[in-house]
């Protein structure tokens, strides 16, 4: 056996992997430098699908062939959301300091979990700027995870286990009576009613309480659906307000809501995914003045941000709550008061994961690179990006806004007199993938009223107030084209 050659997955030539390394920088730097002139999305051949089903490959290629392939196969088809005029659902566009942040984090590789190590202080520092910017206490929790649907569910887990004395973490729901219940609006994102399906509630635990002509929670339906509850013996235990839905950026009257959970003694939680964030704009500073309030909140760094994908933040007012919800020390997890295993608190007491990369990195390094006086220019730029696509769509006849205008959101449709609300949904469909399938630009579709509607999410640091001019002018050209 010690004749056997020791076995490495390092490369036998560290000049090839450097100059390699060096050219996927660049190629990267040429791709966002010239992305405005490249087409925002372009369909997969059907040769390049089937290139994905070839079998696990036994020997291995040589660096420079892997990455050819990676450009011809990959990098080629990209969604498109690094492109200035990509507005589907809700997706950032991410920036270059945070891709080196990550490529730096994947080559230290640290487990940020545990340990005394320097990632631990910077996803810690990254957390308290997180509580910063939302006008949350020093004393509150945290933690990153990988986006607004496990930062929801973490904070509901929170929320349930906090539920008076029932310890049902210990006990589990069979010791509990009665129903418990969240409420929120039937706007709201479905990853709530996934979240109470996986904490053991079932989606019947959710009360969806009906919107206005806005698209906001209506307060005094939600009080009384909570009175109704009381009254037949059920357990109402939390609201969630929504600071900017997916589909059209409405907020909850936050204000009022976190009076009702007060009034009933109630968890209030934020889903601020997508815009709490926009608590950074003066413009619905006010209006999101509430979170500061909040029991938790949940929202994206990945979105108004701008960091790459995935970083997101949970942020919990009472600390103790949040640790006595995941804690537990296994005999192989044992802290020390020094050593590697000393130093902060595991972070595997604040939520589902042991294994945590160093999403953190990304965050830091961009923050300080801007600044968040930057970020909150960028964020206000989106909205006013928005309000003017508005002002474009109210002026043109043959064309009609779906809903108001609330953040970085401008859902509107192309109109005809002659045409029926079938044909007019065709004509819109049709429309919609044109203008991707022609790579102009990428917006997403979604049902307001029963009317199909073309949805402009903008949480986008590329995009220009002449990108809005071009989508009118395509919409109108392609509609009239069709017409």
């Amino acid at each position: 056996m010690k004749n056997t050659k020791n076995l490495t997955l390092d490369p036998e030539n560290w000049d090839e992997i450097r100059e390699l390394g060096h050219q996927m920088i660049d190629d990267l730097v040429d791709y966002w430098k010239g992305i405005r002139e490249e087409p925002i999305w372009k369909p997969i051949p059907e040769e390049v699908k089937a290139s994905f089903n070839s079998p696990i490959p036994k020997t291995g290629q040589s660096p420079t062939e892997v990455y050819q392939e990676f450009k011809e196969t990959i990098f080629a088809y990209n969604k498109g959301n690094v492109h200035p005029r990509f507005f589907a659902w809700i997706q950032g566009t991410g920036n270059p300091m945070g891709v080196w942040g990550d490529l730096l984090a994947s080559g230290m590789n640290p487990n940020v979990a545990i340990g005394e190590h320097a990632p631990m202080y910077v996803d810690k520092q990254v957390v308290n700027w997180c509580k910063e910017m939302m006008g949350f206490p020093e004393e509150a929790s945290g933690i990153l995870v990988s986006g607004g649907s496990m930062a929801n569910i973490t904070a509901l887990t929170v929320a349930r286990n906090s539920f008076k004395s029932l310890n049902i973490r210990k006990n589990g729901l069979q010791e509990t009576a009665q129903k418990l219940l969240i409420y929120c609006s039937v706007e709201t994102h479905s990853c709530i009613e996934k979240a109470a399906e996986i904490i053991g509630l079932g989606t019947d635990s959710i009360r969806k309480i009906r919107v206005n002509d806005n698209f906001e929670m209506i307060s005094e339906e939600l009080e009384a659906q909570i009175q109704a509850d009381l009254e037949a013996g059920f357990s109402p235990f939390c609201i969630v307000g929504t600071s900017g839905t997916v589909n059209t950026g409405a907020i909850d009257p936050m204000d009022e809501l976190l009076k009702l959970s007060r009034k009933y003694q109630l968890w209030f939680h934020v889903d601020g995914a997508y815009g709490a964030l926009c608590k950074l704009d003066p413009v619905y500073s006010d209006r999101l003045k509430a979170i500061e309030e909040a029991d938790s909140l949940a929202f994206d760094l990945h979105k108004w941000l701008y960091v790459p994908y995935e970083v997101g933040c949970t942020l919990i007012r009472d600390k103790k709550k949040h640790r006595d919800s995941f804690s537990i020390t296994p005999n192989y997890l044992l802290p020390e008061t020094r050593g590697l295993a000393g130093g902060l608190d595991s972070l595997n007491n604040y939520g589902f994961e042991l294994s945590r990369g160093f999403k953190a990195l990304k965050v830091w390094m961009s923050l300080k690179e801007q600044g968040l006086d930057k970020y909150q220019m960028m964020i206000a730029q989106n909205n006013r990006q928005a309000e003017y696509l508005a002002e474009l769509v109210t002026s043109a006849p043959q064309l009609e806004l779906t809903a108001p205008v609330s953040m970085s959101i401008t859902c509107f449709r192309m109109i005809h007199p002659d045409y029926t609300e079938s044909q007019l949904r065709e004509l819109n469909r049709e429309i919609l993938l044109r203008l991707q399938e022609e790579g102009i630009a990428s917006p997403s579709s979604t049902i307001l009223n029963g009317k199909f509607t073309l949805r402009i999410a903008n949480v986008n640091q590329r995009t220009r107030f002449e990108d809005m001019d071009i989508l009118v002018r395509e919409v109108l050209r392609i509609g009239n084209t069709l017409l």
